[in-house]
């Protein structure tokens, strides 16, 4: 009476649900010690405190035993709990072994497309956990475990039954197409840039700025200014350094980039001979004019 299965059990995959596990693990199951001592009169809600006291997952270890995991599953193919009990079993982030307990179980016995779809989520779990087996214990990753029930025909020691590929069941309709979590985080970085794009445009041009045309116009004319104020004052035989004519309309430009230095003495006087000699080259279009007459 303790090892069959609860009344009104629903058949799985057209079978006992026990079933499901080899009759070889299935009656080393039956004559454990943690099965007799442990196992017996659980219920889906007294099968929480011994899932959470787990401290790996497997199959069988050593001399063909079976794990205390191993004999928690059979527990709940025996007594079948409901939908919603198990994907609370899944919501339990703490308890990483009742997850994978529940993990297991649903692979299964449920539908091809709601294993998909209830099962993927877990592969975003990165937590370790310990796997025991016939060499012992080792150590893997609750993806890793998760993966393993997705794409592999055999788990803790035990044949899966056989689901629908993803794709066969993407192309029917029956699920949307896998969400890429590292899709997602790109797609949420390029919104971010655009969003911080039209943010800092505004921020960049404070005021219309002067044209180069303008800038450079407003200096020439400045510069053009200055010259004809300084030849009209000082009459002198020095003249300054910018290129304008002088007032007599002589053809002739100077070339001289030297200061006169009457104009650094503030003499304004042409005929009080200067003490200082100029270096420059040229010479004075004033001068040229009263050599020729």
């Amino acid at each position: 009476m303790a090892n069959t299965t609860v009344r009104g059990a629903f058949a799985i995959h057209g079978k006992n649900p026990q079933h499901l596990v080899e009759a070889v693990i299935r009656n080393r199951v039956y004559e454990s010690t943690y099965w007799k001592e442990h196992c017996f009169a659980l219920t889906a809600e007294t099968l929480i405190d011994k899932a959470i006291e787990l401290k790996a997952i497997g199959g069988v270890y050593g001399n063909q035993k079976p794990t205390e995991f191993m004999c928690l599953l059979l527990k709940l193919l025996q007594i079948q709990p409901e939908k919603e009990i198990l994907l609370e079993y899944l919501q339990a982030d703490e308890f990483k072994y009742l997850r994978a307990l529940a993990a297991m179980y649903i692979r299964m016995t449920f539908r091809a497309a709601e294993v998909y779809e209830i099962l993927e989520p877990l592969l975003k779990d990165y937590r370790k956990i310990r796997k025991r087996d016939m060499s012992g214990f080792t150590l893997t990753f609750m993806d890793e475990f998760v993966d393993e029930l997705l794409n592999e025909e055999r788990a803790c020691d035990i044949i899966l039954p056989r689901i629908t590929k993803r794709d066969v069941l993407e192309d029917t309709g029956e699920i949307g197409p896998r969400k890429s979590r590292l899709l997602d985080a790109m797609e949420g970085k390029e919104e971010s840039d655009r969003s911080r794009s039209p943010s800092r445009s505004p921020s960049r041009s404070r005021g219309p700025s002067p044209s180069r045309s303008d800038v450079t116009d407003e200096s020439i004319g400045r510069g053009r200014s200055r010259s004809r104020s300084v030849v009209s004052d000082m009459g002198s035989r020095y003249v300054s350094r910018s290129r304008s004519r002088s007032l007599a309309g002589s053809p002739y430009r100077s070339r001289s980039r030297s200061i006169s230095p009457d104009r650094v003495n503030g003499v304004s006087n042409s005929n009080v001979p200067s003490p200082y000699r100029s270096r420059s080259r040229s010479i004075s279009p004033d001068r040229m004019e009263t050599t020729t007459h």
